[in-house]
Order: C-alpha cells, then structure tokens, then sequence
C-alpha cells in the first residue's frame, strides 16, 4: 500500500508518520514528476487551503490529481483538505478540485482561538479524538453523500464513494483509526 501526501504546505508531515507507524508506505508529492509513480490513495492535509490552491495550479499538480480523483482514487481530506475537495464553499468564491458534492464554511468556528477538542463518533470508526484548528464544516451535503460525524450538530465528517473529508485533525493525535479506516478504502478500491 503506497500513500501519497499532498506535501506543498500544511501538516503533512504528521499524516506520513500516521501512515509509518501502520506500516503503509508513504511519498510526498511536492512537484509534478512526483505523480510519475503508481499510488492506492492521496491524503490532503490541513494547512492553508488558499495556498495550497494556489500553489496546486503553480506546479502543475492540479489537473492530474483532479483528475485522478474523479477516475476514483481514494482521497482523505483533513481540514483545508476537505476545503480543496469541496463542490462549494459558502464564505468563499473560490473552488478548487470540486469533486465532493458538499458545501463547506471555511472557519466556521473562527481564527485560531476558536480552535477546540472532542471525542466523537465517526460511522464505521468509532468514538474518536478530534482536534478542530481553525476549521471549517460541512453546511449540507448532496446526493450520495454520507455523513459519517458530527460535532455540536455541525457536520464534521462526510464520505463519498472514494472521498473522505472530514473538518478535524486525526494526525495531531495518538488515535490512528482513521488512517486505519481510509487504508481500507484504499485496499477495496484496489
């Protein structure tokens, strides 16, 4: 099982240690010759989702893992990552991949000191810790798309078909049963 991890900007390098310690092999895609190999699933970690955009488009990444990603290749999007799948953002004018049919608030719970903790359950995973860092969620979802958590009525986690984005960071962390549970995606959509 080999895992790429959107590596430009943001907490990449937490997921590859997630990855690691499940024993799932890992690279960084950093430049476009990266997307030359063959890969089971692609993790879009949290960070700065305009810039991840913006730099997305810059290095020529963009249209390959778009399209990658609508041919079905497994994606977990953690946070900005969830922003950058998003069909829609309600605060913003801008989308990016657009390939999960959900509308997404960008900070929804406001800048840095809105940042919090829970432990809640996510469908097919159980009750889990989940750090929220300036994040966004999910205002509504479209057809086939299947919430799998919830915070405070907000939701936080959604799936479909080969996409998973949820609004909270697994990798800051001790739990890996989410990386468990998308390296199973990975595994059946292989």
């Amino acid at each position: 099982m080999k895992i790429a991890v959107l590596s430009v900007q943001g907490a990449f390098i937490e997921h590859e240690k997630m990855l690691s310690l499940l024993g799932a092999e890992s690279f960084e895609i950093r430049q476009k010759r990266d997307l030359e190999q063959e890969f089971d699933g692609l993790i879009l970690p949290g960070g700065e989702s305009t810039v991840m955009g913006k730099l997305l488009k810059e290095l020529d990444l963009f249209d390959t893992l778009q399209k990658k990603i609508k041919e079905g290749l497994p994606v977990l999007g953690t946070c900005a990552g969830l922003i950058l799948l998003a069909e829609k953002l309600s605060n913003d004018e801008n989308v990016y991949f657009g390939t999960l049919p959900v509308t997404v608030r960008r900070n929804a719970y406001g800048r840095q000191l809105g940042s919090f903790y829970a432990e809640e359950e996510v469908k097919g995973v159980g009750k889990i810790p989940m750090a929220f860092i300036r994040a966004p969620f999910v205002e509504s979802v479209g057809k086939d798309t299947e919430i799998i958590a919830t915070v405070e009525g907000n939701i936080v986690g959604v799936k479909y078909h080969n996409q998973m984005g949820i609004s909270f960071h697994p990798e800051v962390t001790d739990c890996t049963k989410i990386h468990e549970y998308f390296l199973k995606i990975c595994q059946d959509y292989s």
